[in-house]
């Protein structure tokens, strides 16, 4: 199952998944979206499969609690085993200054990009315990180091003490500012995936479960001819991205390809060399212009703070109404 598939590096891992024969569960935000993301699929496909495949993709909206609820309650039903579960979707609405809420009145980028995650995959746990050595794979950012190239620019990455969450509904900044950032809110949700990812792993390991947590930076990754790098944006910050995308992706060369990064994450979501029981964290980091290494890396001093991720995630689960505690296979 992988969300965040209808564009970027969601898609080209679909794709690669797909004609490499695997069954793929897509869920997409709306029913048009959907439609489109099967269809191009099949087009892309259709003469370089292996083997059989079946590809789904029901509605399931990550700024919805509800609508999560629905599409796990659908899976549930049907009783399919999942290998892989592949958190991969993503929101930044760069530019703005005041802050989106979700359905449930939550700033959007932490419900989209985590709270939207933790209750997808908490209700997901009985068809990943009965998975093929199952997995979780999430895809975070370098930004999420304050001391990483990407987390300098702009207000670093920082939870404070999750004031924001803890005020409940209304909240504009994790670490409870009342002025809203959304570069800092993108960081901030970065931290939260790898803070997540280290918390499953150990609440994973308490209830006996072998299941690997993969958290990775996919490097700087910028679409040449999709709208998913600057859907978010207001319009009139629209042309100072396509000059940023322009020095950096064509210029200076510091960017990744989205092809190479949907195979990187093809690559974490099948390959048995990734597949060991615990946490890791692995990130494309650029070695020169149009040069990047792949590897295992550390994450940040606050993304190992233990006392931090076990508070994310209780505050988290009481915000998406689940209870905190992982029940044995």
């Amino acid at each position: 199952m992988l969300t965040g598939a209808s564009s970027g590096i969601g898609y080209q891992a679909a794709v690669r998944m797909q004609r490499a024969g695997h069954s793929l569960i897509l869920p997409c935000r709306d029913q048009a979206t959907a439609m489109f993301t099967l269809e191009r699929l099949e087009e892309d496909t259709a003469h370089n499969t292996t083997g059989n495949r079946i590809v789904t993709a029901p509605v399931m909206d990550l700024s919805d609690l509800r609508s999560i609820e629905h599409c796990v309650n659908r899976l549930l039903r049907i009783g399919q085993p999942i290998d892989t579960l592949i958190l991969n979707a993503g929101l930044q609405y760069s530019g703005e200054v005041i802050a989106k809420q979700s359905t449930q009145g939550y700033e959007l980028t932490i419900a989209v990009n985590h709270l939207g995650h933790q209750a997808l995959t908490q209700q997901l746990m009985p068809l990943l315990y009965a998975g093929n050595d199952p997995r979780v794979v999430v895809t975070a950012s370098e930004v999420h180091n304050s001391k990483s190239p990407g987390g300098r620019f702009g207000k670093p990455s920082g939870l404070g003490k999750l004031a924001g969450l803890k005020s409940g509904a209304g909240f504009k900044m994790v670490n409870g500012d009342p002025i809203f950032d959304a570069d800092k809110a993108y960081k901030d949700s970065k931290l939260c995936n790898i803070l997540f990812a280290r918390e499953l792993a150990r609440r994973l390991s308490l209830v006996a479960n072998e299941i690997s947590v993969l958290a990775w930076a996919p490097g700087l990754v910028i679409p040449r001819n999709e709208g998913g790098f600057f859907r978010y944006s207001r319009l009139n910050n629209e042309w100072g991205q396509r000059f940023f995308a322009l020095l950096a992706r064509d210029l200076l060369r510091l960017s990744e390809t989205v092809d190479n990064a949907g195979y990187l994450l093809m690559k974490l979501a099948t390959d048995q060399t990734f597949n060991r029981t615990g946490f890791s964290y692995h990130s494309n980091r650029l070695d020169g212009p149009g040069r990047h290494r792949f590897e295992e890396a550390i994450v940040s001093q606050e993304a190992q703070d233990n006392y931090l991720a076990i508070s994310l995630w209780e505050l988290s689960a009481e915000l998406i109404g689940l209870s905190p505690e992982l029940t044995p296979s």
